[in-house]
């Protein structure tokens, strides 16, 4: 078992509570107050410790899913400083100290969870996400491998809806697994190019498009105005805030970060 270190301040068990508030996620998979993947063939374990956490096996295939799994990629010093400027993130800097918010390691997974995200409730999204990498997946220890694009090609519509999708939903799922994309590649893309590459493709539109560039890339600025979860947040911390794309300038350089603790903190701490 490794030390991936981490800068202090860190909170583990903050920074793993999306594991845990909206059902089991069985890819992400929270057992014995550790954090549980599969990567490759097989089981990451995650734990808190002193300086980072522990994890096993680490080693150069594990590390970056861990990584972003904990959040790693972002500069909580920095955003923590200029948050002093603002009394809303001030104040939920303080309550949520260390808390990093966790990113999705791989592009594919991020797409399929948000299409099955789309206008429903997260605690609904959960369980469909569930039974599918139940149905789909691959058991190695506690948890489960997300399916790969290509084990869905092979799904019908029907056994998709059998697991609580929509037929709209079913048919964008199944599409965006027979897509001809470089989800990897679009990593090297600037965010309005990654966005323009994504609302591309039928099922994709723009909510989808800020929330991989959020979850996945850790893109700075990335702001999912249109997620009405965001818009509750930020009407709750911010009454009278208007348009929410625009009032996301406020929070310039750092939307992504102040989105995450927006969520979190209406969530975790209240307004």
């Amino acid at each position: 078992m490794g030390l991936l270190r981490l800068p202090e301040p860190f909170d583990f068990e903050l920074s793993t509570e999306r594991f845990r508030a909206f059902g089991p996620d069985l890819a992400n998979l929270w057992v014995d107050r550790a954090l549980h993947r599969v990567v490759g063939r097989r089981e990451l374990r995650i734990e808190a410790a002193s300086g980072g956490v522990r994890v096993e096996p680490l080693d150069t295939e594990t590390r970056p899913v861990a990584r972003k799994l904990v959040g790693a990629e972002f500069d909580l010093d920095a955003f923590y400083a200029w948050a002093r400027k603002d009394a809303v993130l001030r104040r939920l800097a303080k309550a949520l100290a260390g808390f990093r918010p966790p990113l999705a390691p791989d592009p594919f997974e991020t797409l399929v969870t948000s299409i099955t995200a789309q206008q429903v409730s997260l605690h609904s999204a959960f369980a469909i996400r569930s039974r599918l990498i139940q149905r789909f997946g691959r058991r190695v220890g506690e948890a489960y491998a997300f399916p790969t694009a290509k084990r869905l090609r092979r799904a019908s519509p029907a056994e998709l809806l059998a697991l609580g999708f929509s037929g709209r939903k079913a048919e964008y799922v199944l599409g965006l697994a027979k897509e001809p994309i470089d989800l990897d590649a679009l990593a090297s893309l600037h965010d309005e190019e990654v966005k323009a590459r994504l609302v591309s493709v039928r099922g994709l539109g723009e909510w989808t498009a800020d929330w991989f560039l959020a979850r996945h890339l850790a893109r700075p600025r990335a702001w999912p105005a249109g997620d009405l979860g965001l818009r509750k947040a930020v009407e709750a911390f911010y009454p009278g805030a208007g348009d929410i794309r625009a009032f996301g300038e406020r929070f310039e350089p750092f939307q992504n970060l102040s989105a995450h603790y927006l969520l979190t903190g209406l969530r975790v701490v209240g307004p």
